[in-house]
């Protein structure tokens, strides 16, 4: 078999001039999320795609020209596509640096040691990754005690303990340090802050501007007061969600990149329970960094207390049920079938339970593109390729290369499941499914790799979904005509460009009232398709039937789900999930309007209000000289479609 090791110049030049098949708001989505600066312009996605291929042939991806090309014509054509985090980092620098780190969206990792799940949660999320965590009591009372109660302090000279150096790894060494002092050497800790660029500066890496020393300053303060709090006494969980979503308050450093993380708590933990409670007590800011659920095996298990923030008097919580996850792959295969017996957590939005820090490896189908089943097929096979050479990559913790090598976990997602003509085709899935299962036996002994321990899931597809226009993942289309707002920071061009064409642009609210001056929130009026499944036209049963059906039929990881519900539908819920919660691996709700949150990414409108919102089509030659600060890179593509401000 002779391999590629190039696409051809000839070959891409066919494609310069092709019209590419966007959504209402995929090219500007690209623009922002995914076209990387070539001198002073950024690239067009015939470009993109040529980077990507390319790079996956460079990383011994074994494609023959043909399946190269095949690849390349399938995703310039949004029929599939890489994850965005492989469409943004694919072909650079950055991969070399960091390995796989760079090419996974997600993690998990459990909080049941004091010092690295922290700072391993830490490095991932600034290298653009989303971080699930358990902080469940059989976790967190393994930690222990707040042996000593050291003062850190930050000191304005260089005559300290420790001088944080202008990197990542400088500001993980120390939260490592401080760490370390309240655990196990009671130190006092000085350290200076002096070699920290300083606000505004560009970062050369993974991009962006540089927030400064004073996020990192303000958030080791906050971690210092939490755990000094609890000296000669064990974190509670409720200890360890803040600390873990001021890490990543952190991260998000002036919001130039956005942090995504999954709290994975008890049920029975009042104080994890109404940590979002705003009709309680004034939820602290850093709580907006998670979404919340609980770790339950039985529906019985839930409290009264889970089900008040149903009625809207806080963020409803999602359920998780590790035993389901642990015993099945496809609800339709028999118990024990590619059973999972170490995952103890989800990624950030619930769509592949994982171990202890392994990450999630993912790529996409755009279902309504698809036109015949021989096509599902040979895009599945070409993509998993993609996915499975990426498991083969180095990985930068010893513990997450183990784990990456042993399971060689990946996720064949699917989105549009709404629109597509293959929607509720149960022989279509199987086919599909098998084939994949044939592939990997095959393809894994190919490359000398152990098979997958999975091999496909459902996630929300939040930034993917838009490049195509299609429905994100399982989910209905949110209603007719319906606003999808879209964050970008403040200097970007973008805003001012989108401003300039008359569409309304906000500063981001923060969940205590404050206003984000260097975060915009701009307002795109959408109509849906029509063949598109609208979510008032489902009930809330109606798409816990539908995440069963696709759990049972396609995914063998999980089945990522914001369940839209209006408040008279809460005991049609209870009663649906006390009869089959053992077909449910993890789900979430929403209200679908009277939720309280402002500025929600997606908020329906009438037909009336949408012309009025309407404006002349933006088109590609206005935009493409535009240099957008796009490595403002968040986690929309992993987002589900709940928002933490309220």
């Amino acid at each position: 078999m002779i391999y590629a090791t190039r696409l051809s110049k000839s070959f891409i030049e066919k494609y310069k001039e092709k019209k590419v098949p966007w959504g209402p708001l995929g090219y500007i989505t690209y623009k922002r999320t995914y076209a990387r600066q070539i001198d002073n312009r950024t690239e067009e996605w015939s470009e993109t795609i040529e980077r990507c291929v390319n790079s996956i042939l460079d990383l011994n991806g074994r494609l023959t020209n043909e399946e190269a090309e095949k690849l390349f014509d399938h995703v310039f054509n949004l029929r599939c596509s890489f994850s965005g985090r492989s469409l943004w980092q694919l072909g650079t620098n950055t991969v070399a640096k960091f390995g796989g780190d760079s090419l996974v969206n997600c993690w998990n990792v459990n909080v049941n040691e004091p010092i690295l799940p922290f700072c391993f949660a830490f490095d991932e999320l600034m290298l653009g990754g989303g971080v699930g965590f358990n902080i469940t009591p059989e976790s967190v009372y393994s930690l222990p005690l707040v042996n000593f109660n050291p003062k850190i302090e930050r000191v304005n000279n260089n005559d300290v303990d420790f001088i944080v150096p202008d990197n990542r790894e400088g500001w993980i060494k120390l939260l490592k340090e401080v760490l370390t002092s309240f655990f196990y050497t009671g130190k006092n800790l000085t350290y200076s802050t002096s070699c920290i660029r300083p606000k505004g500066q560009p970062i050369k890496s993974f991009g962006g501007l540089a927030s400064g020393s004073e996020e990192l300053v303000k958030g080791i303060n906050q971690i210092t007061k939490i755990i000094s709090n609890r000296y000669e006494q064990k974190l509670r969980p409720i200890d360890c969600l803040d600390i873990m979503n001021i890490i990543a308050s952190i991260v998000v450093s002036g919001n130039v990149r956005r942090s995504a993380q999954l709290a994975l708590g008890s049920p029975l933990d009042m104080d994890f329970i109404n940590a979002k409670n705003w009709s309680q007590y004034n939820v602290p800011t850093w709580r907006a960094m998670s979404n919340n659920s609980v770790a339950c095996n039985d529906i019985n298990e839930l409290p009264l207390e889970f089900w008040e923030a149903y009625n809207g008097n806080g963020e409803a919580y999602g359920l998780v049920n590790l035993q389901t996850c642990k015993n099945y792959g496809r609800l339709s295969d028999e118990i024990g079938y590619r059973e999972d017996k170490n995952i103890c957590g989800m990624n950030p939005c619930g769509e592949v339970a994982l171990e202890s820090y392994e990450p999630c490896n993912l790529a996409e189908i755009f279902l309504p593109n698809i036109q015949y089943l021989k096509q599902f097929i040979e895009i599945s096979g070409l993509i998993y390729k993609v996915c499975k050479t990426i498991s083969n990559l180095q990985f930068s913790h010893s513990e997450t290369q183990a784990i990456v090598q042993k399971n060689r976990r990946i996720g064949i997602s699917l989105t549009g499941f709404m629109q597509s003509n293959f929607r509720y085709d149960v022989e279509t899935f199987n086919v599909v499914y098998q084939y994949l299962e044939a592939l990997d036996k095959i393809y894994s002994q190919e490359i000398r790799s152990n098979e997958s321990i999975k091999l496909t899931t459902i996630k929300p597809s939040g930034t993917l979904s838009l490049l195509a226009g299609v429905t994100s993942g399982m989910h209905p289309a949110f209603a007719p005509f319906y606003i999808r707002r879209m964050r970008m920071a403040a200097n970007d061009p973008l805003v001012e460009f989108c401003k300039n064409h008359g569409y309304y642009i906000e500063p981001q609210l923060n969940q205590d009232g404050t206003i984000n001056l260097e975060t915009m929130v701009i307002s795109f009026p959408i109509k849906t398709p029509m063949n598109a499944i609208c979510a008032m036209e489902l009930s809330a049963i109606d798409q816990l039937e539908t995440q069963r059906w696709l759990q049972t039929f396609w995914s063998d990881n999980s089945v990522s789900t914001t369940i839209y519900y209006d408040i008279d539908e809460i005991n049609n819920i209870k009663y649906w999930l006390s009869k089959n919660y053992t077909s449910v691996k993890a789900c979430s709700f929403l209200l679908h309007s009277e939720h309280g949150f402002v500025q929600a990414p997606l908020e329906e409108i009438t037909e009336e209000k949408y012309n009025e919102l309407s404006l002349d089509k933006i088109e590609y030659n206005e935009i493409q000289d535009i240099i957008p600060n796009n490595d403002y890179l968040d986690n929309l593509e992993c987002s589900k479609q709940t928002c933490p401000i309220k």
